[in-house]
């Protein structure tokens, strides 16, 4: 009886000894921290990676992932400057840089960094028009991010990126922004037209300036139009005659007139 007594003892030992072991010791990712509470009070340095160990009943360890989180802003309706309302989701990418604070200083820090954009969203865009909105995504982007990572350094994250995933304009919105849009495409081809029409003006002034300088050139110009016209298959030929020319038949038809009435009255 004596011996079955001890034995079960030893047995009774080992296996609360295997118990402490196996609640002494803890193995950690190398994405994985572990936050350290003795007594309820926080150990300076966090535990891990790798192995080490706990002493049971003291110790309470709170594990913290190091990884990049990815966090879905919730859709936000929006107002913008120029009272037009939107509906904006948006993408954060942000990671714990201080086990430490992210445990003790903030309850929840996943709950905490969406409300924080969630919030910043709506105030940010809220103060940019609808053409920046939809132009400068990067610079919203930027400012986005600076204010959700200095909202959130204090409990020991750090935000990588933000970025504007959607844009949600009205239907009615939408179809003011097409005809706008058609507006501008036909207000840059008139100006390209004008731009066109006064380079060919100035074209003309120039070629006018050169033959006026050799009246022959003219008469090679017109020859070399008729040859031009003869080379098609067209019954239909087109002579052009000089302006100057015109003119002075006008003058003398004008001249001869006059003359003839003179003739009258003195007769």
């Amino acid at each position: 009886m004596g011996v079955s007594a001890g034995l079960i003892a030893v047995v009774v030992v080992l296996v609360i000894g295997l118990l402490i072991l196996f609640a002494a010791v803890k193995v950690l990712r190398e994405y994985e921290r572990g936050v350290i509470f003795r007594l309820g009070r926080l150990l300076e340095h966090p535990k891990g990676p790798g192995i080490f160990l706990l002493i049971p009943i003291v110790d309470r360890m709170v594990k913290v992932d190091l990884r990049t989180v990815t966090l879905n802003v919730p859709p936000q309706e929006v107002i913008t400057k120029d009272n037009v309302p939107v509906r904006v989701n948006a993408v954060a990418y942000f990671r714990i840089v201080e086990p430490n604070a992210a445990v003790t200083q903030v309850e929840n820090y996943m709950v905490a960094t969406s409300q924080i954009a969630q919030t910043t969203l709506r105030s940010v865009l809220g103060q940019h028009v609808l053409d920046e909105l939809l132009s400068e995504r990067d610079k919203i982007n930027a400012i986005l991010q600076s204010i959700i990572d200095e909202a959130t350094s204090p409990w020991g994250i750090k935000v990588s990126v933000v970025e504007v995933k959607d844009v949600e304009i009205p239907s009615t919105m939408q179809r003011a922004m097409a005809r706008q849009a058609e507006a501008e495409r036909e207000r840059r081809a008139k100006v390209i037209s004008a731009e066109g029409e006064f380079q060919a003006s100035e074209r003309l002034h120039d070629a006018a300036a050169v033959l006026a300088e050799e009246p022959v050139s003219v008469t090679l110009r017109y020859l070399q139009t008729l040859l031009e016209i003869g080379s098609s298959n067209n019954s239909t030929v087109v002579f052009p005659v000089p302006i100057d020319l015109r003119r002075l038949f006008i003058e003398r038809e004008e001249s001869g007139g006059d003359q003839a009435s003179g003739e009258i009255s003195a007769g």
